[in-house]
């Protein structure tokens, strides 16, 4: 995990960052923001040999729900090219750690399918202006407390190695939404077992409507969240409630947990960190919903750089109702015909676990998408420094919203041989980002009388 290992920088010469070691962003750089730089601080420019496009960013269009992603422009698209075990010699600086081991040890079925890039990802008038704001009026003390960030992104020109993390976990997803959730563990004979989950979320940070907006700070909440569990029967009527906080660690976060067998819903410090979330046995951590959403306070974080890879993008087709659980779950690892990879740049952020601290894995590093602030692959390394698990979110843009999250999201357990799969609707239903909640609908007592019925 040296910085040697990354020799192609986007932009300069960035070197390895500690996470404390730099000041926050000037007002000459700020002033790059929609110029040399795209509102929310990626690269305006395409590549020089014209592999990764200019930003051309496209505008709202379609309902705001009821819809699967979809772009006519570029979903006829065909691949340009298939990375192999056979010819990953050719690309491997271009290729994420976990797809080239999941290469050397799936030679005759792994591939990636490479598309042509676009970059047409932005977001709402109100996120545009506000990051360009909190590029100069917000900072970062220590690695849990941000301050002075209104609902845009907080760091559109990072210098510490947690900060694309936080313009990840605060990232603009719309204001309400219900998410219809399915997951699966799939074995290595290709055969899986399907939980059925109902997602409900608001958003308090990047809230476009508020007239006030909340500041990013020290206590502040910045979502809201409850999962029903729907099936399968043995777990089937379990709640968690959490209430996102930033700042002070692991303290951040109030949680609940309601579980039909207590007939109650009681306090759970367990839902954080590297405990299993309930009804994955064990397959996804509480720390890789949304590829990463823990607290920062247990890992020491360093910002490499900016790196050009072949992420997973523009994920239309294996999102969609076409697509079927079914087809996507195969043995050893998802369905290669469906996921779509395009050349784009990255930042590359390294996470070592602390010596004082616990936690499964010794190591990560992830890869986070400059156009979206967006964690689309992440390695995970166990504590004797091998690769354990590699997670892969691929990414999709609501163009009714301006929104752009995950689906599916992958996590290989490379002990073990199977993978588990979460964020698929294909064969439910789209997000509903024109839900409303009551104002005490994310609260414990709410929880417990619904539950209880």
């Amino acid at each position: 995990m040296k910085t040697k290992r990354y020799r192609q920088w986007a932009f300069g010469a960035l070197m390895a960052i500690p996470a404390m070691a730099m000041a926050a962003v000037s007002a000459e750089e700020a002033a790059e923001l929609g110029k040399s730089l795209t509102p929310v601080g990626a690269e305006r420019a395409g590549n020089a040999d014209g592999t990764i496009p200019e930003w051309k960013p496209q505008a709202a269009r379609g309902p705001r729900s009821g819809v699967y992603p979809s772009n006519p422009d570029i979903d006829g698209d065909k691949p340009l090219f298939t990375i192999t075990a056979a010819n990953l010699s050719e690309h491997a600086d271009l290729v994420m750690t976990g797809h080239k081991e999941l290469l050397k040890r799936y030679p005759d079925s792994y591939k990636l399918n490479i598309y042509p890039s676009h970059r047409l990802a932005t977001f709402p008038d109100k996120i545009l202006e506000e990051t360009k704001k909190n590029a100069t009026r917000a900072s970062l003390e220590g690695v849990d407390n941000p301050k002075g960030a209104f609902v845009g992104f907080p760091f559109p020109i990072p210098k510490k190695g947690n900060e694309p993390l936080w313009n990840h976990r605060v990232k603009y997803r719309g204001e309400d939404i219900r998410r219809f959730n399915n997951q699966m563990i799939v074995q290595q004979d290709g055969s899986f077992s399907l939980t059925k989950i109902v997602e409900d979320v608001t958003f308090n940070y990047s809230n476009t409507a508020k007239e006030n907006p909340d500041e990013l700070k020290p206590g502040a909440e910045f979502l809201r969240y409850l999962s029903e569990t729907i099936s399968p029967p043995r777990i089937a009527g379990t709640y968690i409630l959490v209430h996102e906080k930033a700042g002070f660690g692991t303290e951040g976060r109030s949680a609940w947990l309601y579980a039909p067998a207590l007939k109650r819903i009681r306090r759970a410090p367990a839902v954080c960190c590297d405990n299993p979330y309930e009804g994955t046995d064990g397959h996804q951590f509480y720390d890789q919903v949304d590829l990463y959403n823990g607290v920062f306070e247990r890992f020491t974080w360093k910002l490499v750089g900016k790196k050009e890879m072949y992420i997973p993008y523009n994920a239309n087709r294996i999102s969609g109702p076409q697509t079927k659980y079914a087809d996507m779950a195969k043995p050893n690892h998802l369905n290669q015909d469906l996921p779509r990879y395009e050349r784009h740049r990255v930042w590359v952020v390294e996470a070592e676990n602390k010596p004082d601290q616990r936690h499964t894995f010794k190591s990560r590093r992830f890869y986070v998408d400059e156009d979206t602030w967006n964690v689309l692959g992440v390695d995970n390394y166990d504590q004797q420094g091998e690769l354990m698990q590699f997670q892969e979110g691929h990414l999709v843009t609501y163009y009714g919203v301006l929104a752009h999250t995950t689906q599916p999201e992958v996590i290989y357990h490379f002990n073990s041989g199977r993978y588990f799969m979460t964020a698929m609707g294909n064969e439910d239903q789209p997000y509903d980002n024109t839900v409303t909640f009551a104002s005490n609908y994310f609260e414990a007592n709410t929880v417990q009388n619904r539950a209880s019925k």
